[in-house]
């Protein structure tokens, strides 16, 4: 095995990390449909489904999710796209985590202590309601 990426694997790898910022789950889901690894992650850890999240694109998570994305997927400082959607307030985001059973519980912090950070209440009765 090359010890040098390939830089046409890096530009295609580059692409799609751009496509879950900007939240675009048509060609995303195309990509993964075509091969691309759904738990795919950048040199920080953060998966597609984390960066959809934090950037705040529901149908992008979803798309995301229904091809095997983890939903509970740490990055490397241990975060989970459910706290950061907590942490950005994507309402949407949060709801298409859990709907795909993501744990509030996980991560450091976690949904559930960002919530509590924040003064979510709304979101620690959701929580506490699952």
């Amino acid at each position: 095995m090359s010890e040098t990426p390939d830089p046409e694997v890096i530009e295609l790898a580059s692409k799609v990390f751009d496509l879950a910022r900007t939240g675009d789950a048509d060609a995303l889901a195309a990509y993964l449909d075509a091969g691309v690894p759904a738990n795919l992650t950048n040199d920080r850890g953060d998966t597609l489904v984390m960066l959809a999240a934090y950037h705040g694109h529901a149908a992008a998570v979803t798309a995301l999710l229904e091809r095997g994305a983890e939903a509970d997927r740490a990055n490397d400082r241990g975060q989970t796209p459910l706290a950061g959607a907590v942490f950005k307030g994507e309402d949407a985001v949060i709801r298409a985590l859990l709907a795909a059973g993501a744990n509030p519980e996980a991560g450091t912090p976690s949904a559930l202590d960002t919530a509590r950070m924040f003064g979510r209440t709304e979101l620690l009765e959701l929580f506490e309601a699952r």
